[in-house]
């Protein structure tokens, strides 16, 4: 039968296509972040856009409920890792889409050094050797918040051709 939930994207074009500057953009940030199509930093991009969208209708309104709602934004940026804990609302218009990509699962296991290049990160977690705390996790574009951080962790490690030949030469 299927599912009955109407399944949507999760991203939304720009709005023009053929902008020279945007795509050698997006092309940089492909290249850097090992992302393999320009969904992914759309992906981003919108996500950003209803962040900076709720902080700049918190900012206009003053009421009790405005209050409530600046507050879980901030504690929801704060968990996430893309804002301190002493930030204000104001902070939330700063960021940016290289903010949001620094927190993908992906990067931080290169920046962990537990993967040479983004690419090779993409291919480890998807091949299942990364884990955070008991769980696998397959997706590079998992957005890994503060508290998971330090629970990222190699299933397998892996070896490369060089380890693999000392460790001949010593048997």
């Amino acid at each position: 039968m299927g599912d009955p939930r109407k399944l949507r994207k999760k991203f939304s074009k720009p709005g023009h296509p053929w902008q020279k500057d945007r795509i050698e953009a997006e092309r940089s940030v492909l290249k850097q972040y090992g992302l393999r199509r320009k969904y992914e930093i759309w992906k981003m991009d919108s996500l950003l856009k209803k962040f900076l969208h709720r902080a700049k209708t918190i900012i206009g309104e003053r009421t009790s409920q405005s209050e409530i709602e600046k507050k879980q934004l901030l504690d929801r940026l704060c968990l996430l890792g893309l804002l301190k804990k002493d930030s204000k609302i104001e902070d939330v218009l700063n960021l940016t889409l290289k903010d949001l990509l620094e927190r993908r699962l992906q990067t931080l296991v290169h920046r962990k050094q537990m993967a040479k290049t983004m690419l090779q990160a993409r291919q480890i977690i998807t091949h299942e050797h990364v884990a955070i705390g008991a769980r696998k996790i397959t997706s590079p574009s998992y957005f890994v918040s503060i508290d998971e951080e330090a629970q990222i962790r190699l299933v397998h490690p892996i070896i490369t051709t060089n380890q693999a030949k000392a460790e001949q030469k010593a048997e």
